[in-house]
């Protein structure tokens, strides 16, 4: 069976990374050929963000420490990890998309050399916009989430790009057509 390819969402905090996987997941509910991989954040369950499983510190470690993750990164003061169910599902033939980091994209590649970045882009305006309306961080934290935007580098290598600059749904079928573009090897099993 063919291995299934690795959606690696990356974009700057603000940019609707969690918005659009929310909407190709639900766009994309009835088909078992493309899932989407929870992270494991050592920050508390929102009701509006992410779609994540909460982890306190020493869950984290105790994960880490018995090698259940296959990805895990820290940024911001919180500490993100994927679980091995990624290889798994990949290893089905299944497509997985998960929302990744920016900086670790070089080591996800090393460990998956296939995976397709996706590149979630908006404009300095729209993402200040956003920010400020999600509420999660200061007037401070703001500020340097918007010069880390824009001292964004290219990760270089191949990545797709989505502007996502106007509605949701314009964008979120950009990903979804993205997603089901790409052929899902567990299909060609049925």
């Amino acid at each position: 069976m063919a291995e299934g390819k690795l959606f690696y969402i990356i974009g700057p905090s603000g940019s609707g990374k969690d918005s659009l996987m929310r909407y190709g997941r639900e766009r994309l509910a009835g088909d078992s050929g493309v899932l989407f991989a929870h992270r494991y954040i050592t920050r508390p369950v929102e009701l509006h963000g992410e779609n994540h499983v909460a982890l306190t510190e020493n869950e984290f470690d105790a994960r880490l420490a018995a090698g259940l993750f296959s990805m895990q990164w820290e940024s911001h003061g919180l500490r993100y990890g994927i679980g091995r169910e990624l290889n798994f599902w990949l290893a089905k033939g299944c497509n997985v998309v998960l929302n990744g980091s920016r900086e670790y994209l070089p080591e996800a590649r090393r460990y998956y050399p296939a995976l397709i970045a996706v590149l979630i882009t908006v404009s300095p305006e729209v993402l200040s916009e956003r920010l400020r309306a999600r509420g999660r961080e200061t007037d401070e934290q703001i500020a340097e989430r918007l010069m880390r935007a824009g001292q964004f580098k290219h990760p270089g290598g191949a990545v797709e790009t989505i502007l996502n600059d106007g509605e949701l749904f314009e964008a979120g079928e950009r990903l979804v057509n993205l997603l089901s573009a790409v052929p899902v090897a567990a299909k060609a099993m049925a």
